[in-house]
């Protein structure tokens, strides 16, 4: 699903996100900084990633459509059915209206945080056999 998601975005969106990675994982790998990874960890653990973020705000906007529906205008029915709509085209192809949006925003992929978090880890130690302390070497151990 991801690969999907990454293949309908804006490319220059997908870019900025890869940059966005790779100087993260660089910055704590020239600072030697295990703390800073910690913290920067914790703050992966918090991310919420495109999949996520999608169905919340189609839930969301599908309960705000039924509730104003009922009690303001039955035209707000037509938000849940275009929410719905555009959360099963993502579910079939991969890709909504939303999702260029949100990837111009920033939001990246369960994949793209795990790629940053396991290229930390990697960074600090964290795996036997692998200590990458430079970044880049990091970030080809979490593509392999």
């Amino acid at each position: 699903m991801t690969e999907r998601v990454e293949a309908h975005a804006p490319p220059d969106a997908d870019r900025r996100i890869e940059a966005a990675i790779r100087a993260s994982v660089r910055r704590h790998a020239t600072a030697d900084d295990t703390a800073g990874i910690e913290g920067r960890l914790r703050e992966l653990d918090r991310e919420w990633d495109v999949e996520r973020l999608l169905t919340a705000n189609a839930s969301l906007l599908s309960l705000a459509g039924l509730v104003m529906g009922k009690w303001v205008d039955r035209r707000f029915y037509l938000l849940p059915a275009v929410a719905q709509g555009f959360l099963l085209q993502h579910a079939l192809r991969g890709w909504c209206p939303p999702v260029s949006l949100l990837r111009r925003l920033g939001i990246r992929t369960r994949q793209e945080i795990d790629r940053e978090r396991y290229a930390l880890k990697a960074v600090r130690g964290d795996f036997t056999g692998v200590r990458a302390r430079h970044a880049d070497a990091a970030l080809e151990a979490t593509t392999r």
